[in-house]
């Protein structure tokens, strides 16, 4: 028998049968929400009778039964399970699994909706790679969606290594009889971040977690009043907390790794809270409250090890915490809003003989040229005070997404002490090798002690000009464009194929040579 109660052949015949796999949502009176996520599910290219659908309703009444049996009346797939009213998604999402009768569980809310190949794209990673957990891309509607998880596809993820706690939705496949086998549940009842705690459970237990990252496969759709957007309650939000991170030091030694997963924690649920104008629009009370919480909250969960993989703003902010310094932090965050307006002037560009393209970008803080890029004197007394260094501003080149993409870095650097950063890039590489003809728009993300800044690069026409073209190690020929969003990377398309040949021919003959 399994941990639940589940015979293994029974399992077993669950993985034999012919449906790949069951979609379990969670349902609360849904009104014409859930028009969008039935209309997805008879788009997927799996075939309907190769998946189930379950809709578990949580004793929502008399009307929202009627709606979902009138759904399933014309759907032989869709299943109805009437629940009794637990108030959240845990108990539904319990018996969706336990009713489950496909290999696979694909995790869906109510309101929102799947891409039409998500199903038998999910499907058919984890057969292919023995997958446990497979995490499909997932685009925001309404809502910012995390940048790096999805960069790229990564079948056999690893925690620490990959950035799977960006996403710690429940939005995902899960094989069936693996979640039987380990009894991994959500908690029932009210709990926050019932979500962290199943998936982390279940990345602690897979033997192999996979990320489609290739495939659009979830929607997830921001919507008004959800608990997520919701102000929180410290006194009660944060126990809830602590159990996710019992879980973590449950499955991980004192060290590197556990310290990288904590402070993902520190950073996201705690400090992100005491930053800039959230901060600054807490209620005095509210905010009294919140501290009261989260002080002696890192003092016990959070050690020097944590502290370390925090950037520069963040290790002030945990050391003002711990000091009682609620004055600082105020000041700080007022510090973060007043910066969060930047410029990037580009005042030089120069290609190397080897291909690369060398810029240096002035920094200001406002449209004004007089504004410094450099915080006020304060701040920097501050960090040699309370961290005995003094801080250190580094700057992002971004590619800005296009057509729903993410943006991507293609230089970093560390800005001086007159506010002006020199970042080289090479094209080759920020193009990638299937960019097409698309104009790659450039954008600046400062790190700075006062507040992350984000500027469009501005330049006067005179600077692209002297630029001039690019070398034959820069592949294809490219060049600096401007336009009314600023400054662009423009390669030739389609022409230039031999050039692009010839420019990664050179540069593999001179690693081979630096090697050798």
């Amino acid at each position: 028998m399994t941990t639940d109660g589940i015979d293994r052949r029974t399992m077993a015949a669950h993985e034999a049968g012919p449906i790949r796999v069951s979609v379990v949502v969670p349902v609360f009176r849904p009104g014409a929400a859930i028009d969008p996520l039935i209309a997805s599910l008879d788009a997927q290219t799996l075939a309907q009778d190769r998946f189930e659908v379950l809709l578990c309703d949580d004793g929502s009444g008399d009307e929202t039964a009627a709606q979902l049996e009138a759904i399933a009346r014309e759907r032989p797939h869709v299943r109805v399970l009437s629940l009794p009213h637990s108030g959240w998604p845990g108990t539904p999402r319990n018996r969706g699994i336990d009713e489950a009768r496909g290999t696979f569980v694909q995790l869906v809310d109510q309101d929102d909706h799947l891409f039409p190949e998500a199903l038998e794209r999910l499907c058919d990673v984890a057969d292919e790679h023995g997958s446990d957990v497979v995490v499909g891309r997932e685009v925001g509607v309404g809502r910012a969606i995390p940048e790096a998880i999805f960069r790229r596809d990564v079948f056999d993820a690893r925690l620490g290594v990959d950035p799977l706690l960006q996403m710690l939705t429940p939005h995902k496949m899960f094989r069936t009889a693996f979640l039987r086998q380990h009894g991994i549940r959500f908690p029932e009842g009210r709990v926050r971040l019932e979500d962290h705690l199943f998936v982390m459970q279940a990345y602690f237990a897979a033997d192999v977690i996979s990320i489609l990252a290739s495939t659009p496969c979830y929607a997830w759709v921001k919507q008004p009043g959800s608990a997520s957007s919701s102000r929180i309650e410290p006194e009660t939000y944060y126990p809830h907390l602590e159990t996710v991170l019992d879980v973590v030091e449950q499955h991980t030694e004192p060290g590197e790794l556990r310290d990288r997963l904590l402070g993902h924690w520190l950073r996201s649920k705690i400090l992100k809270r005491l930053t800039g104008r959230q901060m600054l629009r807490y209620p005095d009370a509210y905010r009294e409250r919140l501290l009261d919480v989260v002080t002696p909250l890192v003092e016990r969960r959070f050690g020097l090890g944590v502290d370390a993989g925090l950037s520069g703003p963040n290790r002030l902010r945990v050391a003002l915490l711990r000091a009682g310094r609620r004055a600082d932090l105020l000041a700080l965050a007022a510090e973060e809003v007043r910066a969060s307006v930047g410029t990037a002037q580009l005042v030089d560009a120069r290609w190397s003989r080897g291909g690369g393209l060398r810029l240096r970008l002035r920094l200001r803080l406002t449209d004004d040229a007089a504004e410094a890029w450099h915080g006020p004197p304060w701040l920097g007394d501050l960090y040699a005070e309370v961290l005995g260094e003094s801080p250190v501003d580094r700057v992002d080149l971004l590619v800005r997404g296009v057509d729903g993409g993410h943006d991507r870095r293609i230089g970093s650097c560390v800005v001086d002490a007159h506010g002006v950063a020199s970042v080289s890039i090479d094209p080759i590489r920020a193009f990638g090798a299937d960019a097409g003809g698309t104009d790659l728009p450039l954008l600046v993300r400062a790190r700075r002690a006062g507040g992350d800044v984000d500027a469009a690069v501005r330049v006067d026409p005179s600077v692209v000009a002297a630029a001039g073209r690019s070398p034959l190690l820069a592949g294809r020929r490219t060049t600096l464009v401007t336009g009314l969003d600023g400054v662009a990377l423009h390669r030739a398309w389609p022409s230039g194929r031999m050039r692009d040949a010839a420019a990664r021919a050179s540069r593999r003959v001179r690693r081979m040579r630096r090697t050798s």
